[in-house]
């Protein structure tokens, strides 16, 4: 019983270190973005909203912010698209080569983000689609495309494989059954697969970087104003995006377990 409360004490305070090692330094930012200093130097200068009211009166970073706001959301229906009609397929079928076929749609994420980006422009360019905002959509949605395959495959392993077959020996076509069994059955799965593929464009960068154009995303913006300077506004556009991302995360992850914890 006492190496049980040991180990559990242990636990707990191995993934507090983890979080307070992700956490603190976003913190730290979110803080500094109130600091009317401009060097993020301790200990604090005034409280102020001077950095945030510099990004709302700037145009390129309004632009940046309705560019991300394009691309993560076209890429979250596309991706979730994608992703769902690879699950269902996995569910389904059997098929043969299923397993590269599992295994090349499942590679994107395992690749090196600078070697992703690298061949996403050459191959963008060779069709002459780089530089444009449906060159991020595109290369977004083949990054986040697995993600959602995933988080829907998971809803699909607690289906009861005879729920189709009910429906069909009720006369349903396999497009009423799609329609009215397969579909609300993962529609929690599908949201959290749209919220997790949103934000995780939202914040990608180096992909981003290279095919982008003159096109800028939010952290395509941050890199720039950081380049050769310091600048608070950093810290303040950084809050924003950790702010939405984490809240389409949350979301993500309230929808994925809601009908769990309902039991169905």
């Amino acid at each position: 019983m006492k190496s049980n409360r040991t180990l559990n004490f242990t636990l707990s305070v191995y993934v507090l270190l983890v979080f307070v090692f992700v956490f603190a330094p976003i913190f730290f930012s979110v803080i500094f973005s109130f600091n009317s200093q401009r060097f993020p130097t301790i200990p604090l200068g005034n409280f102020s909203t001077e950095w945030y009211v510099k990004i709302l009166n700037d145009p390129d970073i309004w632009q940046a912010a309705f560019n991300s706001l394009i691309v993560s959301s076209s890429t979250a229906v596309i991706a979730t698209i994608l992703g769902f009609c690879t699950a269902y397929s996995d569910y389904r079928y059997n098929f043969k080569f299923k397993g590269p076929y599992l295994a090349l749609i499942l590679l994107p994420p395992t690749i090196p983000l600078i070697i992703m980006a690298l061949a996403m422009l050459a191959w963008l360019s060779k069709i002459g689609m780089s530089g444009q905002l449906w060159s991020i959509i595109l290369a977004h949605s083949v990054l986040c495309a697995p993600f959602a395959m995933a988080v829907i495959r998971l809803r699909l392993n607690q289906m009861d494989p005879d729920l189709e077959s009910a429906s069909w020996n009720l006369g349903g076509t396999e497009w009423a059954t799609m329609r009215h069994v397969i579909i609300p059955f993962c529609k929690p799965s599908i949201i959290s697969a749209l919220c997790l593929s949103a934000a995780v464009s939202f914040d990608e960068f180096a992909v981003s970087w290279f095919v982008s154009g003159l096109n800028k995303t939010l952290p395509v913006m941050i890199l720039e104003i950081v380049q050769g300077n310091i600048d608070p506004q950093v810290n303040a556009i950084g809050s924003f995006v950790f702010l939405i991302s984490m809240t389409l995360v949350i979301l993500a992850q309230v929808f994925f377990l809601s009908r769990q914890m309902k039991g169905t």
